[in-house]
């Protein structure tokens, strides 16, 4: 028989572990590069950039365009991977507390 006192309580652990996990995204990060390694990004798990590194050989006024453009595709593939990771973190950390529902996506419960 359905106990709903068992099942409220279960509902109340995974919002607690789904908050703990929200508050561990900070911790994960992600790295993402572009030209080669010429400019490399760093994100957390809340898809924050954390660290931006450029070769100074690209620091040139000539190469604004590339520049720019080389920034934004490293910090993409960054925040493309800290997604991922966070994800991942997300559903390790609720493992076995909810029913494996096909479709079911757990990245909305962490804001993503």
């Amino acid at each position: 028989m359905f106990d709903m006192m068992k099942m409220m309580g279960k509902m109340k652990e995974v919002q607690a572990r789904i908050k703990e996990a929200q508050d561990n995204l900070v911790n994960i990060s992600a790295n993402g590069e572009s030209g080669g390694g010429m400019v490399q990004a760093t994100v957390n798990g809340k898809r924050q950039l954390m660290s931006l590194t450029i070769d100074p050989s690209l620091i040139k006024s000539e190469d604004k365009g590339i520049l720019q453009d080389l920034i934004i595709a490293a910090v993409n593939k960054a925040s493309d991977e800290a997604e991922i990771l966070a994800k991942e973190s997300l559903k390790k950390s609720t493992e076995g507390l909810l029913p494996n529902i096909p479709g079911m996506d757990l990245g909305s419960l962490m804001g993503g």
